[in-house]
C-alpha cells in the first residue's frame, strides 16, 4: 500500500505540471518580433518590393504562420 501511494502521488504531481509547461511557450515569445523568423521575413519583404503586396500573399501568410509558431499573436 505504501509503495502504491508514493507511485500514485508521483503520477498526480506529474500531471499537474504538464499544463504549466504546455502554456509557457504560448504565453510569451522567446524573441522580439523583429528578430523572429528572419528567413520568411526576408522572402516576404523581397517579394513585396519586387512585385507588390497583393502578389505576395503566400509569403505574407508564411511569415505570419512562423510568427504564430514562435508565440506571437498576429
Amino acid at each position: 500500500m505504501l509503495g502504491l501511494e508514493k507511485i500514485s502521488g508521483f503520477f498526480q504531481s506529474e500531471k499537474k505540471e504538464e499544463p504549466l509547461v504546455a502554456s509557457s511557450p504560448d504565453s510569451k515569445p522567446n524573441k522580439k518580433i523583429c528578430c523572429a523568423c528572419p528567413d520568411t521575413k526576408k522572402l516576404r519583404d523581397e517579394c513585396i518590393v519586387e512585385h507588390g503586396e497583393s502578389a505576395c500573399e503566400k509569403w505574407i501568410e508564411a511569415h505570419k504562420r512562423c510568427l504564430r509558431a514562435e508565440g506571437f499573436n498576429v
